[in-house]
């Protein structure tokens, strides 16, 4: 059975957000979800010049670091972002024990929602999915979309 998920504009401005790993996949969500806080906590064993400069910037907390679960602790939201399709799993069934909503770049069958592409203009934020199954096509409409507030 295919799930449905359900678009949900939620308040996560003081929310504890943890992303794993710290390649281009996470830069561009972690700069993605900074429109919206500034509580994130990235945990990494290598960490992409991206993400380098916003903890420069201090706008992310980052550890380079090996993943420990405890790294989890009082997370409120998980996004598993690492090349490692084991790791990332082990990230996702920790969460589920604990009842923290998880998201992982390469598995969408375990994630408990989607990250969505985005389009944010003045006070205006459109949240654009597929549940996974075309992200051409949201890429497409997101770049319509863009265009049409121009």
């Amino acid at each position: 059975m295919r799930k449905s998920y359900f678009p949900m504009f939620v308040d996560i401005s003081e929310k504890k957000i943890v992303v794993i790993g710290a390649g281009v996949i996470a830069a561009r969500r972690i700069r993605t979800l900074l429109a919206f806080s500034g509580n994130i906590h990235v945990i990494a064993s290598e960490i992409c010049e991206e993400v380098l400069r916003l903890k420069e910037e201090q706008k992310v907390h980052c550890i380079r670091k090996k993943f420990e679960e405890q790294d989890l602790a009082g997370a409120d939201i998980v996004f598993a972002a690492t090349n490692n399709h084991r790791l990332n799993r082990q990230i996702v069934c920790y969460c589920n024990a604990h009842g923290i909503p998880v998201n992982t770049c390469d598995q969408k069958e375990l994630c408990d929602f989607y990250f969505p592409s985005i389009v944010i203009k003045d006070e205006i934020v459109i949240g654009i999915g597929s549940g996974g199954t075309d992200p051409g096509k949201v890429k497409s409409v997101r770049e319509r979309i863009e265009g049409m507030l121009e």
